[in-house]
């Protein structure tokens, strides 16, 4: 099962619509590149959906920004944001062709509140950044042990 999610930057430049089967909400990534393009809490939040089913007004108005790793390299993930005003609005990587990220702080759908939260990457976090958790709520300084996908079939989403 699918949800139609609507999303947009700040100015209205860029609109978009796409499919997504993973629309809630809980997994927080703190690491350096989502805190710092997208996430202003000290962390960003990534939703699962389907690449094919991506529909942009305002493509003219995207910018794109690939990581510059530590070791060296580029991130092959790509960052797509307004240029205009800035909002970050969803990540694509061809690495996985079949998926598209939207940030949750882009949708103009309301999202389902999650019954349990995922803190990843936190051992790369801010020191500022201070997790708000809850019981329940998975932590990992790495990657997390189950997927967008695996989570919401646990969960029945």
């Amino acid at each position: 099962m699918t949800t139609h999610l609507q999303g947009s930057c700040h100015c209205g430049a860029v609109r978009f619509d796409v499919q997504a089967m993973s629309p809630s909400p809980f997994m927080r990534c703190y690491c350096s590149i989502c805190r710092k393009t997208a996430g202003s809490g000290g962390y960003a939040i990534n939703l699962g959906a389907d690449f094919r089913t991506l529909k942009v007004e305002g493509r003219e108005h995207l910018s794109v920004y690939r990581a510059h790793m530590p070791d060296g390299t580029t991130s092959s993930g790509q960052r797509h944001f307004c240029k205009h005003c800035g909002s970050a609005l969803w990540l694509y990587d061809p690495t996985w062709p079949d998926l598209v990220h939207p940030h949750a702080s882009a949708i103009d759908t309301p999202l389902p509140a999650p019954p349990e939260r995922t803190h990843m990457m936190l051992g790369s976090r801010a020191h500022w950044a201070e997790p708000e958790l809850r019981p329940g709520d998975k932590q990992f300084d790495e990657y997390p042990d189950e997927s967008l996908a695996q989570w919401h079939e646990r969960h029945d989403l």
